[in-house]
């Protein structure tokens, strides 16, 4: 088969993270470096060519009366339980797997060359690449899945790579708490998912993408009208499935990972949780679409979450001081676009271009948001600071990050002719078309991410810059800068990607055109943002600090996450932990284990008593027997009367 040769795009990294992870301490950092990023360098030219051959290939007759097929690559039998349950491992290439097999190869490739020069001399480098190599495994693996236990197994070599990495600095103990807090959180969203898995393949005696995805209908109709608390066994399914991807995608209230999780290297950040890792969710529900366009509810509950948790993240986001806080609190903001975007989305809806705006959005957001991350890596690597107080009139020092990092503030504040301003206008376009009221939140939102992206640029490029000492900052090295330079070009032209003609809903080509109405209406919104941004930040002012002060309350609650981690730790240590495992714990002690040691305590007791049966003299063992005759002689006799 033609596109057989895809199946290098998982054998090659699996293959470097188990050399580096073996030998890679013998070997100098730099070879370690630079075989790891040929690797991935290699892997992301067959990821084109298997994305590439599938848009534009006809060999294999990918189009079929104007629908682009999916087809399986490869299809190995691994685990077959019944007739039809069967699991099998596999590649399935479709237009949204072939799109995050680009996605994931550029930004991984651009996050292997950066890291060359940001994790230059720090300890456990080889390591570092190793755990590069697994991720990108795993993330590959993910997104060509045939289905959906395949899926299951590498969405939890995800979660396993994300620990690791978050965790790279270990001997930080925040390091350590916010790899431990990403891995439980997402965990315990990952229990809902796979009881969704369960459900629905008990249901529909298949966990095949093809099966269920191309007569979906006939998976909800499987269930035979059975219910659960007043809802469809297959809404419950399919619920619990988004729950696993609202946890990997840090949707609310499942979100309180991510922040934390800047503890890891910034080209972590940038790689993980800004451009593949965060978007499993959207691509789950992506990759059940069909399916979940017949469960009204659900789709309802994905649009309410989406929206709460952008709104939520993006009034975090505007009081932040800590640049890779802002960015993370930026990014989920922007995964509950594209969360919401599918949860408004109905075929009978401009065709469904709300599952075209979704994956669209995920790709130029993809983009942007590597290039912001790895912008703000070149920061913190000249200032030594993740603080914007630390920072500020770093244009003079830092040209080419500027232009760089305004790029990126420009996409994703939806300006003209930036990659973002395109995907966005589609969002809200399928927001509009499904209610008023979720086209008004979303761009109300879109807002406030043109506000404080200026925010952030401003404060770190314009304002009058702080005493820097003797660590003059300067740009970055050619190994840093290379990645911003192409991500900014990629950021500028990606909008222009005939998108709606590659990736829709039911694999039919959607030619799409502005709606100036909409369109028009968001950039008068971003522009009236940056405006304000403008006045307030340009330059250093009083007037931030006042009107902080006027809304002290308000600021404070939402610097503080809306208190979202305080109750988290109420829940768990003031209620969980003290009312729920403490009793349990004491129970377990005091009355499990006090009965066995009940027991031993009698029958030590017991054997000290009798061991003076076993005194080692004659006339002893003779009383003993004399006794024990005597004993059976009276039991006879008594039985006897």
């Amino acid at each position: 088969m033609e596109l057989s040769y895809t199946v290098a795009v998982l054998i090659i990294p699996i293959v470097m993270f188990l050399f580096l992870g073996i030998v890679g301490v013998k070997l100098s950092k730099k070879t370690a470096g630079l075989l790891g990023t040929c690797a991935m360098g290699v892997t992301t030219l067959i990821a084109y060519a298997s994305a590439l051959t599938y848009f534009f290939g006809t060999s294999q007759g990918q189009i079929v009366d104007g629908v682009r097929q999916q087809l399986e690559v490869l299809d190995i039998t691994w685990l077959q339980f019944t007739e039809n349950l069967v699991i099998k491992l596999g590649i399935l290439l479709d237009p949204i797997s072939a799109m995050m097999l680009i996605v994931i190869t550029t930004v991984s490739l651009m996050v292997h060359i950066y890291s060359l020069g940001y994790m230059d001399g720090e300890k456990g480098f080889q390591r570092y690449y190793a755990f590069l190599s697994l991720f990108t495994f795993s993330m590959l693996g993910l997104v060509v899945a045939t289905n959906i236990f395949q899926m299951y197994i590498f969405w939890e070599l995800v979660g396993v790579s994300s620990y690791l990495l978050i965790g790279f600095y270990y001997t930080l103990p925040a390091a350590v708490s916010a790899s431990k807090k990403a891995f439980i959180v997402t965990r315990f969203a990952d229990l809902g998912f796979l009881l969704g898995i369960l459900i629905l393949s008990f249901y529909t005696k298949t966990f095949d993408f093809v099966t269920l995805t191309s007569n979906p209908s006939a998976a909800i109709t499987s269930a035979g009208g059975a219910t659960f608390m007043g809802c469809s066994v297959m809404a419950w399914a399919l619920t619990l499935i988004f729950m696993g991807g609202a946890g990997k995608s840090a949707m609310f209230p499942l979100h309180i990972w991510l922040p934390d999780a800047m503890e890891g290297p910034t080209p972590v950040s940038a790689l993980i949780h800004a451009a593949t890792m965060v978007v499993a969710g959207v691509y789950l529900v992506a990759r059940l679409f069909p399916v979940y366009c017949l469960e009204e509810g659900t789709m309802t509950v994905i649009t309410v979450i989406g929206c709460v948790t952008a709104l939520y993240a993006a009034a975090v986001a505007c009081v932040q001081s800590d640049i890779k806080r802002v960015l993370a609190f930026s990014t989920i903001s922007q995964i509950a676009f594209m969360i919401t975007s599918l949860g408004v989305a109905r075929p009978e809806l401009h065709e469904g271009v709300g599952y075209m705006a979704s994956m669209f959005h995920l790709f130029t957001h993809a983009m942007f948001k590597a290039l912001l991350f790895l912008c703000a890596g070149a920061i913190i690597h000249a200032v030594h600071s993740n603080e914007m107080s630390k920072m500020g009139g770093l244009r003079k020092y830092m040209p080419i990050c500027n232009i760089a990092f305004l790029i990126g503030c420009l996409a994703i504040s939806g300006i003209w002719p930036f990659a973002g301003f395109f995907s966005k206008d589609e969002i809200l376009v399928a927001a509009y078309a499904n209610s008023p009221v979720w086209g008004i939140w979303l761009s109300a939102v879109a807002g406030m991410t043109a506000f404080y992206m200026f925010r952030l640029y401003y404060k770190i490029f314009w304002w009058n810059n702080p005493d820097y000492g003797h660590h003059t900052p300067h740009e970055a090295p050619m190994t840093m800068t290379f990645p911003l330079i192409f991500l900014s070009l990629v950021s500028i032209v990606a909008g222009f990607v005939p998108f709606g003609d590659l990736v829709t809903w039911n694999r039919e080509a959607l030619h799409t055109h502005i709606d100036w109405a909409v369109a028009g209406t968001s950039t008068v919104i971003a522009v009236a943002a940056i405006a304000l941004a403008t006045v307030l930040y340009y330059k250093e002012n009083p007037v931030p600090t006042k009107m902080a002060d006027a809304c002290r309350g308000l600021w404070t609650a939402a610097y503080k996450r809306f208190y979202m981690d305080e109750l988290y730790q109420f829940i768990t240590h003031k209620i969980i932990f003290a009312c729920i495992s403490r009793p349990i714990a004491w129970f377990d002690r005091r009355i499990i284990d006090g009965t066995f040691d009940l027991l031993a305590n009698v029958t030590n007791s017991a054997s000290y008593a009798v061991r003076k049966l076993q005194g080692g003299t004659i006339q002893g063992y003779v009383w003993v027997y004399i006794l024990g005759a005597a004993i059976l002689a009276a039991v006879s006799i008594i039985c006897l009367i």
